[in-house]
């Protein structure tokens, strides 16, 4: 007994020394403006911190304004950056241009710079898994301050920081500064430049894709602004890239992948689990839900939701607001797609009939914050999609829902919910319809994976409905579908052309059914199980005992 008292004591000992000797050199609190911040050794060392950076990479010169200038504003920006257990890890102060003061044309042309998508990131993290390698993490320090400027651009000097000698002189730029139009291009443009010289080659689909092959071996960088994810099948590949990179730029190495644009990543010898357990309970506790009663299922299955004009309307920023972080959360919550899209219909007029079939998601999330993506080691790289709608299903304009994902073996790597643009007279143009999208979506992963070196005959798009694989296979049914829009009438095309190969599947097995319909809760929960929806803590065995935990049910026959 008092053995184990020592223990407890022992260890909050050590833990509240650790909290207070990180405390020493972070502040907690996010300054109103520069004085505030000044007024705080800790902010103060931020701002010199940045102000060093720019001095290190050569960002500007400090000149006489030339006759007829017009200097941009700067602003200081303050963040503190928290870790993944939700402690700060640092403060960073930004000095960012204003950037809305820019003309086109005088200060800047063209401001594209591609970023990766979501679905992407997860193609990444799912052949990782496959083929056995860890995915590594790193990021650029100060990242737009090595972006060199075309055009000619001044900027004033920083708040609390003017040159006492020359308090009217204004900074001419060298390289892009945070809040500039053309900042994230002239960043993407340097980065590019470097790894396509370091004998890299750019992916044909995915600009943000960069690969490099050794012999047998192969290395995978993906860019997401100036966080950079890669991984290889050699470890001397990936030392070799992390050690180029850092006498490139001002780097921090983070290691193992772990968590990325809010992802949480688990990587283990059996799979990789991706989940969002600790924004999940962020937003819960945002919007003041995280003492709700928790709820099994979405919603009802006899759930209609429509404009509701006689209802009591709410307030429209707060709706907005749940609907906002619902869909982000989305990005590894399969589960939740359908009912965040329905609700999201109404964020113009809200009516407390829509809060409260909000409220109900959020305590779902209560009652399953952990869910995540499971990519399993053992999943094959064979590609297929499901296709599904809901004819009808929308109360206001009678459109149809289109419900799809995509799998890459068993992992699921895209999936859509979403009302059809035009009505359909009928279940099979509904179907035809959400077919024709799915068919989309698969042409550009396969795209995507042939940079991957995989290359794919027929891909399987299984559907549950006879009438729309007739549609589609038999041109003698041409007649019979004129008032079908005939951009839809590409699945045809590639179904002809091999491309693709339209399977009937039971609409009991059918996938998608989870993104068109609420469903009863034995089928919900049967399905997200299919998709490879897993609990945290049951991911967290698998990893350590090296096995699957039977709370996951597995992909049904035909994905095998």
């Amino acid at each position: 007994m008092i053995g184990d008292i020592h223990q407890r004591v022992t260890r909050s000992s050590v833990n509240s020394l650790a909290f207070f000797s990180h405390s020493a050199y972070v502040a907690s609190f996010e300054p109103r403006d520069v004085s505030h911040a000044l007024s705080d050794p800790n902010w103060a060392n931020a701002m010199h911190e940045e102000l060093e950076n720019f001095e290190r990479n050569h960002v500007w010169d400090l000149v006489e304004p030339p006759p007829n200038c017009r200097p941009i504003g700067t602003k200081w920006v303050f963040k503190n950056k928290q870790g993944e257990d939700g402690m700060v890890v640092r403060n960073k102060a930004r000095l960012v241009a204003q950037g809305f003061c820019q003309k086109e044309g005088i200060d800047y042309e063209e401001t594209f710079a591609p970023v990766a998508r979501l679905e992407a990131i997860r193609i990444l993290l799912a052949f990782a898994a496959s083929k056995g390698f860890k995915l590594q993490q790193m990021d650029v320090k100060s990242a737009f301050l090595n972006g060199f400027m075309e055009e000619e651009v001044y900027v004033r000097q920083p708040l609390g920081f003017k040159s006492a000698r020359f308090p009217d002189r204004v900074y001419k730029l060298r390289k892009a500064l945070y809040g500039l139009k053309q900042a994230p291009r002239a960043w993407y443009a340097r980065l590019k430049s470097f790894l396509l010289k370091s004998g890299f080659v750019m992916g044909s689909v995915d600009k943000t894709l960069f690969l490099l092959s050794r012999g047998g071996d192969i290395l995978l960088v993906q860019i997401y602004v100036d966080d950079i994810i890669f991984g290889g099948s050699s470890h001397a590949l990936v030392s070799s890239f992390a050690e180029q990179m850092s006498r490139e730029f001002e780097m921090s190495l983070m290691g193992e992948l772990q968590f990325f644009l809010g992802l949480q990543i688990k990587q283990g010898p059996k799979g990789t689990f991706v989940h969002q357990a600790k924004y999940t309970r962020d937003i819960l506790k945002k919007f003041e839900m995280g003492d709700s009663k928790a709820m099994t299922t979405l919603m009802s299955t006899n759930t209609a939701l429509d404009a509701d004009e006689d209802g009591e309307a709410v307030d429209q920023k707060e709706f907005r607001g749940m609907i906002g972080s619902l869909l982000y959360l989305t990005a590894t919550r399969p589960d939740i797609q359908f009912a965040v899209c329905l609700c999201a219909r109404y964020q113009a007029s809200p009516r407390t009939s829509h809060r409260q079939t909000v409220k109900r998601i959020f305590r779902y999330l209560k009652f399953t914050p952990e869910l995540g993506l499971w990519y399993s080691s053992g999943s094959s790289l064979s590609l297929r999609g499901f296709s599904d709608a809901d004819h009808a299903g929308c109360r206001i304009d009678r459109k149809s829902t289109s419900g799809t994902c995509q799998l890459l073996g068993t992992s699921l790597v895209s999936w859509s919910s979403r009302k059809q643009a035009s009505v359909s007279l009928s279940t099979t143009e509904a179907e035809y319809t959400a077919a024709a999208s799915c068919c989309s979506q698969l042409l550009w992963i396969k795209a995507t994976l042939s940079d991957f070196g995989l290359r794919f005959g027929k891909i399987p798009l299984l559907v549950d409905s006879t009438s729309a694989i007739s549609v589609a296979k038999n041109p003698v049914l041409h007649s019979r579908t004129k008032h079908i829009d005939v951009r839809f009438h590409f699945l045809r095309d590639h179904y002809e052309k091999g491309d693709i190969d339209l399977v009937h599947v039971a609409s009991e097995n059918q996938l998608a059914d989870i993104f068109t319909k609420p469903l009863e809760f034995g089928a919900f929960v049967r399905l997200r199980g299919e998709l490879g929806v897993l609990q945290v803590e049951g991911v967290d065995n698998a990893l350590i005992k090296g096995e699957i935990e039977s709370q996951w049910t597995g992909p049904i026959a035909l994905l095998v």
